[in-house]
């Protein structure tokens, strides 16, 4: 029987020769995520039945990252809880303040993901992993509970779609403008429980750091997973990676394996886009918002807060100055320096910006740049629901760093490529 790579990745997660969609497995965890905000009440579930283990202290990774550091005595109640159960079970890869980040750009960068596994968090955007062709879900508190206990959870295993990029990006376009596209055409609900499974010779052309950016983003469209086939791209990043150098495993969709649809995109007609709020589904091209004032930018995220993101901002930003609150939050520590030791901070200091410790921060409403009634924002995050980084009435407009960035310089909605094709 043809499989794709999702499907052959749970059929050895549950041990067996082969699975199809609809099937209800039991999967063995390969790497379980933990953060500050879902984890605790996880932990408070398995209190009430008496259960004090984990299933294996090496297959968990902890880091608070939506609230650090603390924002405030809640959080602070959150992170104190998180740090005791690490600590009390020994957990190896636990991230805490000062080496925490951003959870799915920290994973990658820390070299836990690997092609093959099962990764899940209490996260939606745990699909960023299907970048590396392994299979990341999100859920919920109540299935993680059950998953530290056990090592184990049930699935139904989702039917696949293919979505091909064709020709090449043109400049000042970038993946996050490639996805917001993607999401535009098939809408919020357009992958509901599917596999997403990207190909084509456009996508071969990008970093990791690019693919992962469309992987984090296939939630936004309904998808169970995004996946991405190995490739020497990926190959190179985890060399240079990985914790554990041995041997992973790589499966490829077979050639007659059976999609439920396809979508095809010309990469090369492409132009930035802006998803207009209140959904990652509003996407339109620049050209047709232009100018419309905005309050604040936001360049961060596990979507776009990588080094190549800071550095795309950065290269627009230089020698400029923002006429709007502009914040950049590095992705993780190692990031952090990283733009430090470039000079991007001096880049993005001289231009007037804020630059932040690593956190989710705004991008749920947090902190580091929640918005007031009526506020206006252009974000590198993924999400622009109604109240997504603060008061009901405030918007947020969804872009890629270089759109951000341009934007902030004019203080209103700005096409990047005047800036980039001058440079």
């Amino acid at each position: 029987m043809a499989m794709t790579i999702t499907e052959k990745i749970l059929a050895k997660a549950a041990g067996k020769g082969k699975v199809a969609p609809g099937e209800l497995i039991d999967a063995n965890i390969d790497i379980c995520l933990c953060v500050d905000v879902t984890t605790p009440p996880a932990i408070t579930m398995l209190a009430e039945k008496g259960i004090d283990k984990v299933f294996d202290a090496e297959k968990i990774v902890v880091t608070p990252d939506h609230f650090q550091p603390a924002k405030d005595i809640k959080s602070a109640e959150l992170h104190k809880r998180l740090d005791e159960w690490a600590r009390r079970h020994k957990i190896k890869y636990y991230y805490k303040i000062g080496r925490a980040g951003v959870c799915h750009a920290l994973l990658p960068e820390q070299g836990h993901i690997r092609p093959g596994e099962v990764i899940i968090g209490p996260d939606s955007h745990t699909c960023t992993y299907g970048a590396f062709a392994a299979f990341g879900t999100g859920i919920g508190s109540t299935d993680l509970a059950a998953a530290l206990a056990t090592g184990k959870l049930w699935f139904k295993v989702p039917a696949s779609e293919k979505i091909v990029f064709n020709g090449s990006l043109c400049p000042g376009v970038y993946s996050k403008d490639v996805i917001l596209a993607v999401i535009a055409r098939i809408g919020v609900d357009g992958a509901l429980y599917k596999a997403m499974e990207f190909v084509g010779p456009a996508l071969a052309e990008m970093s990791m750091q690019a693919r992962m950016t469309i992987t984090n983003m296939a939630i936004e469209a309904g998808a169970k997973n995004g996946i991405m086939a190995f490739d020497e791209v990926t190959k190179q990043y985890l060399d240079e990676h990985l914790k554990d150098k041995t041997d992973y495993t790589v499966f490829e969709s077979d050639d007659d394996a059976e999609y439920e649809a396809a979508e095809h995109f010309d990469c090369s007609a492409i132009e930035p886009m802006v998803a207009l709020p209140h959904l990652p589904s509003g996407g339109v091209p620049i050209t047709d918002c232009a100018g419309k004032a905005m309050d604040q930018a936001y360049i961060g995220s596990c979507t776009n807060g990588r080094i190549e993101d800071l550095r795309i901002a950065a290269k627009i930003l230089k020698a400029k100055k923002v006429a709007i609150r502009t914040i950049v939050v590095p992705a993780t520590p190692t990031i952090w320096k990283q733009a430090m030791d470039e000079g991007l901070f001096d880049i993005f200091y001289d231009a007037g910006c804020v630059i932040a410790a690593p956190t989710c921060g705004a991008c749920l409403g947090g902190f580091m740049g929640v918005l007031a009634e009526g506020e206006k924002c252009i974000s590198t995050t993924n999400r622009n629901f109604v109240g997504r980084m603060g008061h009901p009435k405030s918007e947020v407009y969804l872009a890629s760093p270089a759109t951000a960035a341009a934007t902030a310089i004019e203080g209103k909605l700005t096409d990047p490529r005047k800036y980039i094709l001058k440079s």
